[in-house]
């Protein structure tokens, strides 16, 4: 086997995030659900037996030359010995600075399809405690499953979840992950919640109402185009929230949604959540 195409590597959404205190070595503890959802970035992994490890991009994605994915590539390699290249190509179409985890599951989806393409065969949590090296999201793609998530992001329990569909708003702005987690005004103090009170929720629509996203307030003061795109959501009849510590919001929907037009600059998109990662049985463990 020398190439892997159309390997794809799914977003996440935070159905809420809380910030439930603030350890001695200054990152926080949190606890949230990650879902899988079926909007993903695709990817191409050509073996090279020269040793090189490339990358491509098929899309004007402005992305660094040693991104997750190269770098993900070099750690295996590191953490094996082996020997193999490759071309990974890349055809980006999840949106940067969406809090929708592009980057981690790019890296994670390197890290399951390098696995295979030479011949490694190392289990689920070897891959894991590589990715946890690359970034604390990697280790949930690479897990596979709707989780949910407490600590710094790196404790994570498989829950299932009921299928449903969601509506996606990425406008063009930004808010640095870093700016937010530094701000006086982010609270750090939300009551800590079971994953029996999230469980009892039922529906896919009540378990997205859980809760809330503490770190929604300073993003929206430091990139108000968040809460336009909320306030487009609620337009809707929908009720919207942010995910992660990116700019793009969501709510649940029919599937059948019918949306009034958005500014031309946002992206929107309706979506499904996922039963599992779609590599979920490339790697034992």
């Amino acid at each position: 086997m020398n190439s892997l195409y159309e390997v794809p590597a799914p977003a996440k959404v935070n159905l809420f995030l809380h910030i439930v205190g603030r350890r001695d070595d200054g990152y926080h503890d949190l606890q949230s659900v990650f879902m899988l959802i079926d909007w993903c970035d695709h990817l191409h992994f050509e073996r090279l037996d020269s040793g090189t490890i490339e990358r491509v991009d098929t899309t004007p994605a402005d992305l660094p030359e040693d991104d997750l994915c190269v770098r993900a590539a070099r750690a295996l390699r590191q953490a094996t010995g082996c020997t193999h290249g490759v071309r990974i190509t890349l055809d980006k179409r999840l949106p940067a600075q969406a809090g929708l985890g592009g980057g981690s599951s790019d890296a994670a989806t390197t890290l399951l399809a390098l696995n295979r393409l030479w011949d490694l065969n190392l289990r689920r949590d070897a891959l894991a405690r590589i990715g946890l090296t690359l970034g604390a999201d990697v280790p949930f793609f690479i897990g596979g499953r709707h989780a949910w998530v407490e600590g710094i992001g790196e404790r994570l329990t498989p829950i299932e979840l009921p299928r449903g569909h969601l509506v996606l708003v990425k406008p063009p702005g930004g808010a640095s992950t870093p700016q937010i987690f530094a701000s006086q005004a982010l609270k750090r103090d939300t009551k800590t919640a079971t994953i029996q009170g999230f469980a009892a929720n039922g529906t896919l629509e009540s378990l997205m109402a859980f809760g809330h996203n503490d770190l929604e307030p300073v993003a929206r003061a430091l990139c108000p185009e968040v809460g336009d795109a909320i306030h487009w959501l609620a337009d809707q009849g929908l009720a919207g929230r942010m995910t992660g510590s990116g700019t793009a919001v969501f709510a649940p929907c029919a599937a059948n949604q019918v949306l009034s037009p958005a500014p031309a600059s946002w992206q929107v998109r309706v979506c499904s959540n996922m039963d599992a990662h779609p590599l979920l049985d490339w790697c034992d463990g």
